[in-house]
């Protein structure tokens, strides 16, 4: 997904059942507003254009209803989107024949689909449904000029009354109005979404800096403790297997014993990095070289390589200042988390791409199992794992890596159907746009 993640489609879901209401809501007050119109006008309440209108109306709770069924029984939400946008911009071309065409106050409705549809679909689908309007609104007009079809309102065809040429100002002006809100909605839309993805992990990662600050000084005081008698355990056994006789009983058990002291000197050092990392070897990286480097090495694993087909999509020339053993651990541990997750083929996106606000955005999802949700809150915590041989540090100490150089990292993830990985970071002072 390219930024659109599965709490985004939530999002989708839940901004398209408000759309369909905001429909309903003006289908309601187009009836009452006619009704009100036609009583203080003495007209009959079932005389043109009213009668119309409240076809129109009637027709929009109608669709209404079938968009909501489409929207909880059925997949294909973006389609959906499309489609009822497309058929509002119909809609509102009929209330524009039957109040007048040309005379119409209700033009500006063109304008509410667009920006509504920015919200949406962004400015690719603004567009489209301004270019939409912009030539139902041409078409509508010069249908009634050259008298191809009757006016609904009034005996007088445009062509007896209007200059031609300020038919062709009209439907300049219209045009000009539908794609400037199509491209300012639209940018405005992305702004949008940026920010409140920015705001949400910001919310989440400082909850969890918070949650871990209390454990620093106490896990940093115990790796302490445990690194010196651990060497002293370690060097003792090693003098001790010099003078034990190779394949012997004793020695396989001291062997054990070695490797588990060692297993015990790795948990201790990821420990140690977790309390205190260190940025001393920070440097400008270009990002898109050392992802391809750490892909390929990666992907050079047997226990990966056959099974995971890794895409990227990435900016090129990014920087940012951190020290590569650092940025390469953080991308290796993410990495391999999607990779154990998949269980038998699968597939792992990377995506890295930099906004105007000098923030670097790197993704990293895959099709695996997902996380439970009730992991959700628990899978950065220090020696949390679900894992039956994991120390629960992995997440840990790149949760703690990135916020030392001041960035932020979040998930979101549906069982099932797969994880997305976010890292927010800085982009390079020196290379900043």
């Amino acid at each position: 997904m390219q930024n659109s993640g599965f709490k985004e489609k939530a999002d989708f879901s839940q901004l398209n059942k408000l759309i369909i209401l905001s429909r309903v809501v003006f289908a309601i007050i187009l009836i009452v507003f006619s009704l009100i119109f036609s009583s203080g006008e003495n007209l009959s309440f079932f005389s043109q254009p009213f009668l119309a209108l409240y076809n129109i109306a009637a027709c929009i709770l109608i669709i209404s209803i079938v968009y909501l069924i489409w929207l909880n029984k059925f997949k294909r939400k973006a389609v959906l989107a499309y489609f009822q946008t497309i058929v509002d911009t119909f809609i509102v071309t009929a209330i524009i024949f039957v109040t007048g065409s040309y005379d119409s106050i209700f033009t500006f409705l063109y304008l509410v689909v667009i920006i509504y549809t920015s919200m949406l679909l962004l400015q690719k689908g603004s567009l489209i449904i301004a270019t939409i309007s912009c030539v139902q609104y041409g078409i509508l007009i010069e249908l009634e000029y050259y008298k191809l079809i009757t006016p609904f309102i009034g005996k007088f065809y445009l062509s007896g009354t209007i200059d031609e040429s300020h038919i062709f100002y009209r439907i300049i002006i219209v045009m000009v109005a539908c794609f400037a809100v199509a491209i300012l909605s639209g940018i405005l839309a992305l702004q949008l979404k940026g920010a409140e993805q920015d705001l949400k992990i910001t919310k989440e990662h400082l909850k969890r800096v918070e949650k871990m600050a209390a454990m620093d000084e106490m896990i940093s005081g115990i790796a302490h403790e445990i690194k010196n008698p651990l060497a002293s355990l370690s060097g003792s056994i090693q003098l001790l297997q010099e003078d034990t006789k190779p394949g012997s009983y004793e020695d396989k058990l001291m062997q054990i014993i070695l490797r588990e002291t060692n297993r015990l000197k790795n948990i201790v050092n990821d420990i140690r990095l977790f309390a205190k990392p260190h940025t001393d070897n920070a440097v400008e990286l270009k990002l898109t070289k050392t992802i391809k480097e750490t892909i390929e090495l990666f992907l050079n694993d047997p226990k990966w390589g056959d099974k995971i087909n890794l895409t990227t999509t990435m900016n090129k020339d990014i920087y940012v200042l951190i020290d590569p053993s650092h940025f390469i651990q953080i991308l290796w541990n993410l990495l391999k988390n999607a990779a154990q997750s998949i269980k038998d083929q699968g597939t792992i996106k990377i995506q890295l791409k930099e906004t105007r606000n000098n923030r670097v955005y790197l993704t990293v999802e895959d099709n695996g199992i997902g996380i439970n949700q009730k992991d959700f809150s628990h899978i950065f915590d220090p020696f949390y794992t679900t894992k039956p041989d994991g120390t629960g540090l992995g997440l840990s100490i790149i949760h703690r890596l990135i916020d030392t150089y001041d960035g932020m990292i979040d998930f979101e993830s549906i069982p099932g159907k797969g994880t997305i990985f976010t890292v927010l970071l800085n982009s390079a002072p020196s290379k900043r746009k």
